[in-house]
């Protein structure tokens, strides 16, 4: 794919995003309640991500929105501490080193906000973003941290960012 690009997210982003976000979701079988699938704010990610030391980086090839991933200060996290949050790409764009480039991005605005750890969310059903995370230096958890309210997830990472 030719011309491909990283930016921020903008308002026309809210559709085609959250229909990519809800198909990959269906591809795994991770459409289940308590996830980023039922979420309202799904529909809403500019505006979301409009909040204070939050931030949501798009990739585009062509005109076409091929996926994205953000950063994203969640309640109830420790000081220090916020979220990588709805990290997916189209089938098309795996593989190529494009997960590693976006959680990059993502990582070193967390360090500009200021934050020194970054934590996820996932499943077993997304095994292939869990390799990633790995690889990227994420380590388990016991339990959840924060209040995301995505209870259908039961695996959580953290990464020390400083």
């Amino acid at each position: 794919m030719a011309n491909i690009y990283i930016r921020e997210i903008e308002p026309r982003d809210n559709p085609d995003l959250a229909a990519i976000i809800r198909q990959i979701l269906k591809e795994f079988k991770a459409d289940k309640p308590g996830t980023v699938y039922f979420d309202p704010t799904t529909d809403s990610l500019f505006e979301l991500f409009s909040a204070d030391r939050a931030a949501y980086f798009i990739v585009e090839s062509a005109g076409k929105i091929v996926g994205g991933s953000g950063v994203f200060p969640t309640p109830g996290l420790p000081a220090g501490c916020c979220e990588l949050v709805k990290l997916y790409l189209i089938p098309e764009m795996r593989g190529q080193g494009w997960g590693m480039i976006l959680m990059e991005r993502c990582f070193q605005k967390a360090i500009e906000f200021g934050f020194t750890q970054i934590y996820l969310e996932t499943m077993p059903e997304l095994r292939n973003a869990i390799g990633l995370y790995e690889k990227a230096g994420f380590g388990y958890l016991q339990g959840p941290m924060g209040r995301s309210g995505h209870f259908g997830c039961d695996l959580w990472m953290i990464k020390q960012l400083l």
